[in-house]
This record gives C-alpha cells, structure tokens and sequence, in this order.
C-alpha cells in the first residue's frame, strides 16, 4: 500500500472556504496516469496537482494538473497553490524552497514568485507560460445559449466573444452585472457548441469566461467560467482565463504602450469569492507579460492510501 501525502489549500482568498479548492499531492513519485486521475476524480475538485522531480536541476519541480477527467496543460490556481504549499515546506525532494520557483509543465516553463506576509508565505504570482493567442469569434447566439440567456444579453460594442488563451483556451464574453448573475450553463448548449467547426479547444472541451464590468473601465471586473464539458459546472477562480482575458483586453487597448492592473472577483455567486490580481504589460502594440497574482489559504492535510 502506497501511502501519499497531501495539502488542500484554498486559492485566491486569504480566508479558508473562500477562493477555489486546490488538492496537491506533494509526491506523486510512483503513481501511475490512471491513478493520477482517479485521485482527482476522488477529490472532486476543479482541479488537482501532482509534484514530481524537475528534468533539470535548475527547476524546482514537475507539475501535472488533473480535472476530475482529464490533464490539462496549464491552469491558474494549481501554480499559485501548489507554489504556496511548496513553498512552506522545508525541502523539496531534497532541496529547500526558493523565493522564485520554475515548474515544469505540459504549456511550457512557469515561472513564480512567492509573496510573503511578514515571515509568512501567504500566496504566489506567476507568469503565464504563453504568448497570448486570439482564435475565431464565436456567434453571441452561442454564447448566450451555453449561458441560459437571450443572444442580447451579450455585450458585442467591444468585442464579439472569442477564443482566447495563454496556455488554456477559453471563449471570453462580456455581459451586463444583472445577465452574469441570471447565467445558468446548459450542458446540452455547450455540447452543440463544442460540435461546431472551430469552436471546441484541442482538447475537446468548449468552456465560457463570462464577465461584467464593474465600472466604465476594465480595473474592476466580476466574471463566471463554466466548462460543463470537463465535469465542472462552474469554477469559483479561474486564473488562467483570467490571464487570457487580461491579455486580450490589453490587445484591444488603442495604446501601443500600456500597463494594465485588473481586479477580478470571481465566485460570488458559489458563495467562494475569489480575488484574481492581473499585470499586463503592452510595448510597441504587443503584449508582452501577464501576471497572475493571489493569496492562499491552507484548509487541511493529510495522507492518501491506495
């Protein structure tokens, strides 16, 4: 019998059973890809990480994030948790932790800084691993139906929703506050969507960012994701299609230079407020860096057996 340690933090809040729900398994040397999977889908959260030796010594670690059914490539909340567990621990297969951590995962290197309060490790920043990337744009129509609501309640006067990722794809859309808080997915919606030429993501999977402003500009924003395809109905902190959001919007800004700090909230309807903190820098009409920023708190540890 395997015996594997882990922690479940709560990410992107500074309060336990706030943010969105992150199990790290802290070693995951000898598990198979099956039980990889089946641990996340025992956990039953959004997504869960698996920490393993890094390729190179130069690296802190390898990282693989599972949802409930299938690995992805990249994700925003397993790297801010996953860094803030490591980062209170006192060694790393050997090695004590750093300020900066690098994790090696399937979108690329990503890189981390650790942010403290006082002596206490209390959240992390990350770069997001890609270039930002701008797909097709879907038909508000579409949009609107995997969201329960009319085809006019998406705001199109910026940009129509669209394909967007920094290492995850989502479909980003803007609505008012009032049609954020009515949008309930509809599964068999996202599934005709996902069927539809050039709307699904490599991995099959058709998932909405929703948001709304929370005033005239986009400093403040309060948004929703739902990816029922992937087994999660809704997810209370989203940092990756937050960075994918942040990036596009500084690639609409009429400035050829820009930075850009953007505030989004994130679960209030779950009652798991989250807070995503975004850096996006622009120069000469490219987007150059995005940064995704939040605090942590750790809710439980404990010991697998399988």
């Amino acid at each position: 019998m395997l015996e594997i340690p882990y922690v479940v933090v709560d990410v992107f809040t500074k309060y336990p059973f706030g943010g969105n729900q992150l199990a790290v398994i802290t070693d995951a040397r000898g598990l198979s890809d099956l039980e990889m999977q089946q641990i996340a889908a025992e956990f039953n959260f959004a997504e869960t990480t698996f920490v393993l030796p890094p390729s190179t010594p130069e690296n802190t670690a390898r990282i693989r994030i599972f949802t409930r059914v299938q690995e992805v490539a990249f994700a925003g909340h397993p790297n801010v948790g996953t860094a803030y567990v490591l980062g209170r621990q006192k060694d790393i297969f050997g090695t004590a932790p750093e300020p900066t951590m690098r994790f090696e995962e399937i979108a690329g290197l990503v890189e981390i800084e650790l942010a403290q309060d006082q002596e206490t490790i209390d959240g992390a920043s990350i770069k997001a691993p890609r270039p930002h990337e701008i797909g097709v744009s879907v038909d508000p129509a579409v949009f609107a139906a995997c969201l329960g609501l009319d085809s006019g309640a998406v705001a199109v006067g910026n940009h129509a929703p669209t394909q967007v990722s920094v290492g995850l794809q989502f479909v980003v859309g803007e609505l008012d506050l009032a049609s954020l808080i009515r949008a309930r997915p509809q599964t068999d919606a996202f599934a005709a969507a996902a069927a539809k030429q050039d709307y699904a993501d490599p991995g099959g999977r058709f998932s909405t960012f929703a948001y709304a402003r929370l005033g005239s500009g986009i400093e403040r924003l309060r948004a929703r994701m739902f990816a029922p395809l992937s087994g999660n109905f809704e997810d209370p902190a989203t940092g990756s299609a937050s960075a994918a959001l942040g990036a596009y919007l500084a690639a609409l800004d009429p400035r050829s230079d820009a930075e850009l700090n953007i505030s989004i909230e994130q679960g209030v309807e779950m009652g798991r407020r989250s807070e995503i903190q975004l850096y996006v820098r622009k120069s000469q009409g490219q987007v150059e860096e995005v940064k995704i920023s939040g605090h942590c708190a750790q809710i439980m540890r404990g010991v697998l057996e399988i």
